[in-house]
Parts: structure tokens; sequence; C-alpha cells
């Protein structure tokens, strides 16, 4: 059984097609074929099913993908270990974010990163802070930058605080408090609001504090994305609640100040079971102290 394989067989089953595959990992079809057949006979099972229309995975090669996408990142990880031992960072760094962070600037950070780093493939994903943080625990991110409410902290991983803040209403140029110079949940509470799905931790800090509160509020609109949150604040459908220096950059709304607004704490997070070269080199270039990482 050899790397190339395993790479192969990822390939056919991310693209649902030979043709795509062979495309992608720079061979010609037949010989990545090939290789998959060879490892079939070898493990005795099928790992695709293959039709005129299309090719899925087997139970078979359900049960081998995970171990096989394994098996590269730990080879991956033990070129990248020799590299540093002699002073080169190569590998990967995979970095998730929400879009709400402010406390670092991240594509500045990987500019920089990248050019210090030119042997390191970088990749990224934004999204919610859950999915971000389940995906570290998983291996499939290195780093992830995350914003939880003020209870809350990254379950199982090693993290540190990087800021704190307190939300702000966002509301429409037109909308009776948009020359408030400050309002209280209460007063905001009889509003429509947008915001992300229920459940969430970008949710979970405001259902929090209203329900804190004593106060009930009817969210009408929800949203996975922060700029859509803008899109249906503009117009005056809905307020909603955000940190406010993402607000800030938000064209079209009005921050008004919160005097009993949750907190937000933002956070780096990483695997408290080992870091690679490349995601201890980034934490290093962001100032955080990862001898310092506490984690949940």
């Amino acid at each position: 059984m050899e790397l190339q394989q395993m790479r192969y067989v990822i390939a056919v089953a991310e693209t649902n097609s030979f043709t795509r595959a062979a495309e992608q990992c720079l061979v010609v079809q037949s010989a990545l074929s090939h290789q998959i057949g060879r490892l079939e006979r070898e493990l005795g099972a099928r790992l695709f099913e293959r039709t005129t229309r299309r090719v899925r995975l087997t139970p078979a090669g359900e049960a081998f993908l995970p171990a096989a996408r394994q098996c590269l990142e730990a080879a991956e990880r033990a070129a990248a270990e020799v590299a540093a031992a002699v002073g080169e960072v190569r590998g990967r760094l995979a970095v998730g974010l929400i879009p709400t962070v402010t406390a670092v600037d991240i594509p500045a950070a990987l500019r920089d990163f990248r050019r210090r780093y030119p042997q390191v493939r970088i990749s990224l994903r934004v999204g919610a802070s859950d999915e971000l943080a389940e995906q570290v625990r998983q291996g499939a991110l290195d780093v992830a930058f995350l914003g939880l409410p003020a209870t809350a902290t990254p379950r199982g991983l090693a993290f540190h605080e990087l800021g704190r803040d307190r939300l702000v209403a966002v509301v429409a140029p037109g909308h009776p408090l948009a020359g408030a110079p400050a309002v209280d949940l209460r007063r905001i509470a009889s509003e429509v609001f947008v915001d992300f799905p229920a459940g969430t931790a970008g949710r979970a800090q405001t259902d929090q504090a209203f329900s804190a509160a004593g106060l009930v509020r009817d969210v009408a609109f929800e949203v996975t994305t922060a700029d859509y949150i803008a899109a249906l604040v503009a117009p005056g459908l809905a307020v909603a609640m955000l940190p406010p220096a993402y607000a800030d950059r938000l064209p079209g709304i009005v921050a008004v100040e919160v005097s009993d607004a949750p907190a937000r704490v933002q956070h780096a997070a990483w695997s408290r079971s080992g870091r690679t070269p490349a995601a201890t080199a980034f934490l290093g270039a962001l100032g955080i102290p990862v001898h310092e990482g506490r984690d949940s």
C-alpha cells in the first residue's frame, strides 16, 4: 500500500470522478485507475462503485477513506517535523476564522507568514465558531479564531484569549433609535431581530443576555453570515447585535451602544494534543504564547 494510492483514492472520493481526480493529481487517468485497482486487489475489496453516470464510495471505501486521510496527514507531518529539526518550516497551515474576528488582521498575518515561510501551503476556512472548533479537534484545522460568550471557552482545545468587546445594536439609518446615544436591552427587546441560527456560539451570547434580563425577543430572520445581517438591517427589516469593530465596517447601518450588552470573547484555539511546526510558527508570529495555552 503506497501513499500515492491513498492520494488517488481521496481525489476520486472528493471529485466523484476518475477523470477529474486524474487532472487534479496531474496524471493520466489510466495510471490513476491502475493504481486504485492494484490497491483494491491488495485490500480484497472494491473501494468505488463505477457506472457510466457516476462514481461513489462502497462501504469498504467509506471505511478506508478516514484512515487514508490520517495516513497522509501523518506522512506530511513527519516530513514537516524533519524539516523543522533542520531549521526549515514547511508542510501545511490550515486556518479557520469567523467573519467577525477583529482582534487580529488575519489577511495581513497570512500574507506576512507566507513571505517568511514560502514552503508552507496555507489554506483558510470561514465558518461558525462551533464548526471551526470541531474541525480543530478533528485535525482538519491547525488554528481557529473564534468568538464566544464570556461564559464559554473552546472546549477540549488549547486557547489564548485575544480580546473582549461588548456588542452594539445595529439599526437602519432611518430607525427611531439611530440617533440615540445609548439604549438598553429592554428598549430593543420589542424590535424584530436578525441573528445567527439558534444554538450557535454567535447567537448564544445575545440569547443569554436577554434571558438573564428576563426578556423575550422576536428573531424572525436567521442567517449564517454576518454580512447578510447588514443586508437585512439596512432596509429596516430588522435590528441586530454585532461586535462594534465589525459593525463599523458595514455600510448602510448605524451602531448604537447598549448599556447592558452581552460580552464577546475572541480566542485563538489549537489542538492540545500537538501542533504542526507551521502552526507553532504562525502562533509565534502573532505573539501568542503557546506554552501558556490553556484548555477546558
